[in-house]
């Protein structure tokens, strides 16, 4: 008689156990389920940019994850400043650019496809996330104006507190004026 109930009581001690965990489990589902991101954040995972409308000389910024995107469609000028640059004597000697991971910070690291009249790059300083101003600074890039960092046409530290380049993030040509960045 000892051992049925000893068998019977394993079993409702199992049973027990296996309706808490599925309660535990589908307790917490909606917690983890929270922590997804929302449709709208997944819709700008990627986003596509027709770059036939920006002017030369002009630039244009897109939202892209919440970020600033800064798309510059440089002159044969502001092209062949940057190249000059010694890449030595930059603050920052690695070009930043997701496309072309550690390479250094030469003018042609810093675009795609050697596109390099189309400059994309985030527009977020990288000393403390302010937005730096186009067309501005010693090196007539950008220039940071809440701590004094200079960043030149190819979107270089070039003077101030900022330790970094400005990042280009992974975006590839889809036609001879579209990318998509993402």
């Amino acid at each position: 008689m000892e051992e049925a109930d000893t068998s019977r009581r394993d079993v409702l001690y199992i049973a027990t156990a296996a309706v808490g965990g599925v309660g535990v489990a589908m307790t917490a589902w909606p917690f983890i389920h929270q922590m997804n991101p929302d449709a709208s954040v997944r819709a700008l995972a990627s986003i596509e940019v027709d770059l036939d409308p920006i002017e030369e000389g002009q630039s244009i910024v897109v939202k892209w994850r919440g970020n600033p995107v800064i798309i510059r469609h440089r002159t044969a000028a502001e092209i062949e400043e940057a190249k000059k640059v010694d890449v030595s004597q930059l603050p920052d000697p690695l070009s930043r650019n997701q496309n072309a991971e550690g390479k250094p910070a030469t003018d042609v690291n810093r675009v795609v496809g050697g596109r390099e009249e189309y400059l994309v790059m985030l527009g977020v300083c990288t000393h403390l996330g302010c937005v730096p101003i186009g067309d501005a600074g010693e090196y007539n890039g950008w220039f940071c104006p809440c701590h004094g960092s200079h960043y030149d046409t190819s979107g270089r530290i070039r003077k101030g507190p900022a330790p970094e380049n400005l990042p280009v993030p992974k975006y590839e040509y889809l036609e001879e004026k579209r990318i998509k960045i993402g």
